[in-house]
């Protein structure tokens, strides 16, 4: 089921040319009016303040795997390879320029001149090599199970017989070349990952980067990742204060790029949705993330400017198949499928130009198959194959995320409430598990695997299947309990080794249409394009597809 007027042509088009809508009703379009008139002339310093929807858990970029981490992130650090702003083209970051041998294994990175971190220290291709060394090279189980990004797009660190990368070299100081052990789809995408950002390794030394200890289900991380992030971006570390919720970014005057309009960034953490929409009215913010989507035509309508992202992300019911055995079988999870009312959430819970998703990757995206399985909603059918499989009475703990709103999952609680309800309707016992996003909910689910279903999704980070479907299920997960589906595994592995791209469209077709009749591991739920609201006197914001976002370009209008 697609929303009428987004069509697949249409998003590809939003997403490569970076055409993205802004309603602008009532004071809205006076705002565009000044703008041509030129009212932002002499904007320029100031303070931005943002209201994020969730605690950053730290901001050392490889320990990291979420949007709410990686906005001060991007903030402060840069990545070989980037974004052209508001869309998911790919242009040099750190790199000049990049290009690749025949076999797709050896890249080699033409780097900036001049460019310094914020400790004073130069980036050059010594550093890069120390980069990727370091994420090969980490020690401690603690430490790499939160590197999560790596693991997806890598494969294993040193000494693994799955990993990915080789060696970097440094034959001059603006050439860095990277060697993999087999080529993967993911490249030249992946380098343009937060996750793979360069940090200064002078710092990352002083202040031990790579101390992660945990204790009991809680991690703990450096100097470095909490107090001294040190990179190349256009704004530098000015604090955290987890009192009042406030992370404070400074101006990098030394900024390689365009350099900061503002003097200072706030990102002011506020994790009620209402509440952060009630302090947008009252003046103490100027820009809030994932507004309700009820709220988008009121406040668009009260002068506010909303800026629409296309829909470039996923959200999925996991099902964990390690705790309760009844889950092993393809028939119940099969009838969960059939138990849940998508097109209804949609309708009734989804912001506009939300449609139901069918398998785990936009229509966009290389490998899409209009032709898998669908799960049309069917009580009757939930409830055979649950008896089918002797699953009758089943009773699942469903865990949902608490103080947070993604892209991709605007209210979770009203969300896990209609999925719940549809479940007991096809007589699934559910035992609900709220669990605050970082230090409880992502770690029960992604680290322990404590849950029996949970929501969760995904904002792809380029256009490739292996972002998607690939970081999902492309290796065992404690998040799915799925040890077991070695087949799924290697299907996967095969498709995302095709260097032909027919081919590799066709592996990952028959990927999709094997992940709904034969494997699976999830239910995909929904696309929703996410928005971000503006008072209407910033300007300069480009909406990200990514949700990629980054602020130099932002200006306060006097």
């Amino acid at each position: 089921m697609r929303a009428p007027g987004r069509q697949p042509d249409r998003l590809r088009a939003l997403i490569a040319a970076g055409v993205l809508a802004v309603m602008t009703i009532g004071a809205a379009g006076c705002a565009e009016s000044d703008r041509d008139n030129g009212a932002d002339k002499g904007a320029g310093g100031g303070t931005f303040i943002l209201a994020g929807a969730g605690d950053p858990k730290n901001f050392d970029p490889i320990f990291n795997d979420d949007g709410e981490s990686f906005r001060p992130i991007r903030q402060m650090y840069d990545t070989l390879i980037t974004h052209k702003p508001g869309t998911a083209e790919l242009v040099g970051g750190l790199a000049e320029s990049w290009s690749n041998d025949p076999t797709g294994k050896i890249w080699t990175f033409k780097l900036r001149q001049g460019v310094t971190f914020h400790d004073g220290t130069a980036f050059d291709a010594a550093a890069v090599c120390a980069n990727f060394d370091r994420w090969s090279a980490m020690k401690g189980e603690a430490a790499q199970s939160q590197m999560i990004y790596y693991a997806d797009v890598f494969g294993g660190f040193a000494g693994s017989p799955d990993a990915v990368y080789d060696n970097c070299k440094a034959p001059d100081a603006g050439t860095a070349v990277v060697t993999m052990k087999k080529y993967k789809g993911a490249f030249p995408g992946a380098f343009a990952l937060t996750a793979f950002s360069i940090a200064s390794p002078a710092a990352m030394k002083q202040y031990g980067a790579d101390t992660v200890t945990q204790s009991g289900d809680s991690f703990s991380y450096s100097a470095f990742a909490n107090e001294h992030p040190t990179g190349t971006g256009a704004f530098t570390f000015g604090g955290w204060n987890k009192a009042t919720g406030e992370l404070t970014l400074n101006k990098n005057p030394n900024y390689w790029g365009d350099k900061a309009k503002v003097d200072k960034m706030i990102i002011k953490v506020i994790k009620d949705e209402n509440t952060r929409k009630q302090e947008l009215r009252a003046g103490t913010v100027q820009a809030i993330d994932f507004p309700a989507p009820a709220d988008r035509k009121a406040l668009a309508a009260e002068g506010y400017q909303v800026l629409e992202r296309p829909a470039f992300n996923i959200l999925y019911l996991g099902i964990n198949q390690k705790n309760n055995p009844k889950l092993k079988d393809l028939r119940v999870r099969q009838a969960i499928a059939y138990a849940l009312n998508r097109a209804q959430l949609v309708q009734t819970k989804g912001p506009g130009g939300a449609a139901v998703a069918d398998q785990f990757l936009p229509s966009t995206v290389l490998g899409y198959a209009p032709d898998v399985q669908k799960y049309e909603y069917s009580v009757d059918k939930a409830k055979q194959l649950l008896a089918d499989a002797g699953a009758t009475g089943l009773t699942l703990n469903f865990y949902y995320p608490t103080e947070v709103s993604r892209p991709y999952m605007p209210n979770p609680q009203e969300i896990f409430t209609v999925l719940a309800n549809d479940l007991q309707a096809a007589g699934i016992k559910v035992n609900g598990v709220p669990r605050p996003w970082n230090g409880g909910f992502k770690d029960d689910v992604q680290q322990f695997g404590k849950q029996d279903l949970h929501i969760l999704g995904w904002t792809g980070d380029y256009n490739d299947p292996g972002n998607f479907v690939g970081t999902f299920f492309g290796r065992a997960k404690p998040e799915f309990g799925d040890q077991s589906m070695t087949e799924m595994f290697s299907a996967i592995a095969k498709a995302d080794a095709t260097v032909d791209q027919a081919a590799k469209k066709t592996a990952w077709e028959q990927v999709n249409r094997d992940m709904a009749t034969k494997w699976l591991p999830a239910v995909p739920i929904w696309h929703a394009p996410p928005a971000l609201v503006t008072t209407k006197n910033v300007q300069g914001l480009v909406p990200s597809p990514l949700t990629a976002e980054t602020f130099n370009t932002v200006s306060i209008t006097k």
